[in-house]
């Protein structure tokens, strides 16, 4: 009888039925392990998975180089594009009076348009966006609108003054570009005595010890 009995507990045969036990063994074992990994408060694993926990510590997170950008860096490259639309600002309301057409606003110190003097500092003052009528040759000079720079650093939308002399012999013409490579003349914007406004290449300021001399607007 217990020969029997104990045949029919093992009907796998004794080396199976062990084998079985032992897998089952193992497999309780891992289970336990990777529950006990994924309840560890130290793994990180409140973040994602295991393998994303593993991957994070194996591959720690690098910061690139690039990834901060040069914040003065911007500043500049900011402040440089703003200066630039200035310039081509103070062109464009140049070109609002019609320079060299029939259209043109007529040269006068007693008449105005658009509430600036038809003069040559009326018509520079409100390219660059001054106050009403706008101040004349000598007062464009003054520190409070502009500040003396060589010919050489002339860049759009500077200005090249005479402001000696008398109301008839003061002048202001507003620097475009250089007409040549050697600079030996350049292409302004100015409101001409007995003419008006108009476009063309000039010299003032290029012969040594002329009266006309480069200024930059404070506002450039």
């Amino acid at each position: 009888m217990q020969g029997k009995h104990a045949k029919n507990r093992f009907p796998l045969g004794p080396r199976t039925t062990g084998a079985l036990f032992g897998l089952a063994f193992f497999g309780v074992v891992a289970g336990t392990a990777h529950a006990s990994d994924l309840s560890d408060p130290g793994s990180g694993s409140g973040s994602g998975s295991g393998d994303k926990v593993a991957a994070a510590q194996v591959f720690p997170h690098k910061k690139s180089k690039r990834a901060v950008p040069d914040a003065s860096g911007e500043k500049a490259d900011t402040t440089k594009s703003a200066k630039s639309d200035a310039r081509s600002e103070v062109i464009a309301r140049a070109k609002t009076w019609n320079p060299g057409t029939d259209d043109r606003v007529r040269y006068s110190q007693v008449r105005s348009h658009n509430g600036y003097r038809a003069d040559c500092s009326g018509y520079v003052s409100m390219t660059l966006g001054l106050d009403k009528p706008g101040p004349n040759t000598q007062g464009l000079t003054s520190s409070r609108y502009t500040e003396r720079i060589s010919m050489d650093e002339l860049k759009k939308g500077d200005l090249v003054m005479d402001a000696e002399g008398t109301n008839t012999t003061r002048h202001v013409v507003i620097f475009e570009k250089w007409a040549n490579s050697d600079r030996t003349s350049y292409w302004a914007y100015e409101q001409r005595g007995r003419y008006g406004t108009d476009h063309r290449t000039r010299d003032y300021g290029l012969d040594s010890g002329s009266e006309y001399k480069a200024y930059r607007p404070k506002n450039l």
